[in-house]
């Protein structure tokens, strides 16, 4: 089992998650990215801005995955996260998995992306036109 977690400041590179993901052994990747996007209940969203206590994030994030590994059997599964102010179109995150079957992929990667939402210590701000909110760290 291979495992990448990472934070960081700098823009996310979607193919060099998907190059390390790849593996012979596995018949299937998911790849979960999430963007920004436009807006949010109807409002435009200028951007957003991400801010996370890296230590205990780090810490979670792994706990997450080894929780994945332990209910899946997963063969490599990525975690990057990206922290700073993030233009609509950005990507703040991608969470990747493979498995020997694409169930246990699909799984896996839904279970890390949700829970990463609910308990990890990284904070989303939407910045509107008309003022600015953080939003609650779950979907």
């Amino acid at each position: 089992m291979s495992t990448q977690i990472q934070i960081s400041p700098d823009p996310l590179n979607i193919q060099s998650c998907i190059d390390w993901i790849m593996s012979p052994q596995s018949g299937g990747i998911d790849v979960f990215i999430g963007t920004v996007r436009n807006a949010t209940k109807g409002k435009a969203v200028l951007r957003l801005e991400f801010e996370a206590y890296e230590p205990m994030a780090l810490t979670e994030m792994e706990k997450i995955v080894k929780q994945a590994i332990e209910k899946w059997p997963v063969q490599k599964a990525l975690v990057h996260h990206r922290t700073g102010v993030l233009q609509v179109g950005e990507v703040p995150v991608i969470i990747a998995v493979s498995a020997a079957h694409r169930a246990a992929a699909f799984e896996a990667c839904r279970y890390i992306i949700d829970t990463l939402k609910q308990t990890v210590p990284i904070w989303k701000k939407e910045i509107f036109e008309d003022g600015e909110v953080w939003v609650a760290a779950h979907p």
